[in-house]
């Protein structure tokens, strides 16, 4: 079986039963413009530390899977260009291979989950594309929830996807979607999407509950937790419909496909939006990691 490499503090946390929170790393290798990537990976970081857990960024570096990123390996990654976006069908390769890459989602919950990980914090997970009837662009994520026990705290699902669609999909393969404090489905960069929440808990308590009684039940899919962005950072929805739309044409005038759509639809949206969407990603990714640690803790105080 192939190693995990920890870091001295995530293996210390986890060998004294102290709450760890994952990380993804696509978000600095992928999602956000050089060199702002690593002062933010360092802040998200800083906000679950502050709340009382540990965080572990999990990323393959050189062929090896790391979880937890010491500061040096951490500014490397982000300074690398020579990295690989990377998903489940993809981590045997690089290993093999001896790749640097991040890890989206659905790889990151596979490794935390191996790593003895049960929340990760992330911004917003992928789901089913616009148009996945005619091309089946669906992310690998929503299967990783069906089959992968851990639970992802994201602000909901990107705006730039078929939202309702994304729903119909995870409630089809049985995983719990559960609004934090909130009745509607939030939508990234907006704190609504139009779209119910199938289940409402209010505070990380609760929610630590309903996942160990999950697990207790013999239950093996993941849960998403959807926490809207802070009020003070939302972006207007009528304003983000109308420049996702803009996005979404210039993707396709382009040709662009793929691993590719997300980075290019989201600096599209950062150029339009001039630089604010960039600011409500970050803030809503803390946010995120903020509640992470909450429910991470409750977990232990169960």
């Amino acid at each position: 079986m192939t190693d995990l490499v920890l870091s001295e503090e995530v293996r210390a946390a986890l060998d004294e039963g102290r709450p760890v929170v994952a990380l993804e790393s696509t978000i600095l290798t992928h999602g956000l413009p050089k060199p702002d990537n690593l002062a933010i990976g360092r802040e998200i970081e800083a906000e679950v530390r502050a709340a009382g857990a540990v965080p572990a960024t999990i990323a393959v570096l050189g062929g090896e899977i790391r979880i937890g990123l010491p500061a040096d390996d951490l500014a490397g990654l982000c300074a690398s260009e020579e990295t690989i976006k990377l998903s489940r069908r993809d981590l045997g390769i690089a290993v093999a291979k001896g790749w640097t890459g991040g890890t989206t989602v659905a790889a990151t919950m596979i490794l935390a989950e191996r790593a003895g990980i049960e929340v990760f914090a992330t911004g917003g997970i992928g789901g089913v594309h616009r148009g996945a009837e005619l091309d089946f662009d669906i992310s690998a994520d929503l299967e990783e929830l069906a089959r992968t026990p851990v639970m992802v705290v994201s602000a909901g699902a990107k705006s730039i996807l078929d939202l309702p669609k994304t729903l119909e999909v995870l409630e089809t393969k049985g995983v719990p979607v559960v609004g934090y404090g909130t009745d509607e489905f939030p939508a990234f960069f907006c704190r609504q999407s139009g779209l119910k929440v199938p289940l409402r808990l209010d505070s990380a308590a609760e929610i630590a509950a309903a996942w160990r009684a999950g697990r207790g039940l013999g239950l093996e899919n993941g849960m998403l937790v959807a926490n809207p962005v802070p009020e003070a950072h939302a972006l207007p929805r009528a304003e983000m419909d109308r420049i996702i739309e803009d996005a979404l044409y210039e993707a396709k005038r382009t040709g662009t496909s793929g691993k590719q759509v997300t980075p290019y639809l989201l600096s599209e949206i950062r150029n339009a939006t001039a630089g604010a969407s960039l600011r409500t990603n970050i803030e809503l990714v803390r946010a995120n990691a903020r509640l992470g640690a909450a429910i991470a803790i409750a977990l232990r105080q169960i």
